[in-house]
């Protein structure tokens, strides 16, 4: 069973300077924090604010190549996380009912899902093995959701997922 996702932000890690993902169960509690490099990371963040730049970046080109091809990015699958590495799939509909699916880095997927308005989705097993559950405050913002995460990550290291 997949489950609906939706991206919080991106921030960088402190001391490690690591760029930190954080996803958001849509109907829970459950946070997915991802590590991703610097490159992905500004894909990502670029395509949250709806930065256009002067020439397409690499996301920019898969999602042109996908359209041109006729296709529809339909979906994201974030499938499982082993020894400390998370793995995705494009789901990627094609020929009017045909599917492919492409496993990809979930950085990368998640990026051209924000450029195509793709769902992300989470499988039960990645959130029950690496989700963390942060309790939504009453009355909570969104500002509130970010500071909340900035709390968990002082307190966390990409140690803390591995193996």
């Amino acid at each position: 069973m997949f489950i609906g996702m939706e991206v919080v932000g991106v921030r960088v890690e402190m001391p490690s300077n690591q760029p930190i993902l954080l996803l958001k169960e849509i109907d829970g509690s459950r946070f997915l924090p991802i590590w991703v490099g610097a490159s992905e990371a500004s894909a990502i963040a670029f395509a949250q604010q709806g930065v256009e730049p002067p020439r397409p970046l690499t996301h920019d080109l898969m999602r042109e190549i996908v359209e041109s091809l006729d296709a529809t990015l339909t979906a994201v699958h974030l499938t499982e996380m082993r020894d400390g590495v998370f793995y995705a799939n494009l789901i990627i509909r094609s020929g009017g009912s045909s599917t492919t699916t492409i496993s990809a880095r979930p950085s990368d997927a998640i990026a051209l899902a924000l450029r195509t308005h793709s769902n992300i989705l989470a499988s039960s097993e990645l959130l029950d093995d690496a989700g963390v559950e942060i309790p939504a405050q009453e009355g909570g913002s969104e500002n509130q959701e970010v500071e909340r995460f900035r709390a968990f990550l002082e307190e966390i290291n990409p140690d803390d997922f591995a193996g």
